[in-house]
């Protein structure tokens, strides 16, 4: 299921409707780094993974770029915290 669309500043995934059912947005943040400061899934997809997946998705996209990640969505806090491995490498701070 992984349809998301790259919006300016996040990736969105759309209903059958083009209606917007879940979100993961940034913040551009100087030269090399964004803010991750919203994560958004629609109560019918909770439990199916699509948030991570979205992170993944910006994770992909902020490697590819080279840039790194501040987490400051509580999900995201959440996730680069709960798997430390996966993410370490696109953490950062400010």
């Amino acid at each position: 299921m992984e349809d998301f669309v790259k919006t300016k500043n996040g990736f969105v995934l759309n209903d059958e409707n083009e209606c917007m059912i879940a979100e993961i947005t940034y913040v551009p943040y100087g030269e090399d780094k964004v803010i991750a400061n919203h994560t958004y899934v629609d109560s019918s997809l909770r439990g199916q993974g699509i948030a991570e997946m979205l992170l993944d998705r910006l994770v992909e996209e902020m490697r590819a770029e080279g840039k790194k990640i501040v987490p400051r969505c509580s999900y995201v806090v959440a996730m680069f915290d709960r798997k430390r491995e996966k993410y370490a490498d696109i953490k950062a701070e400010i």
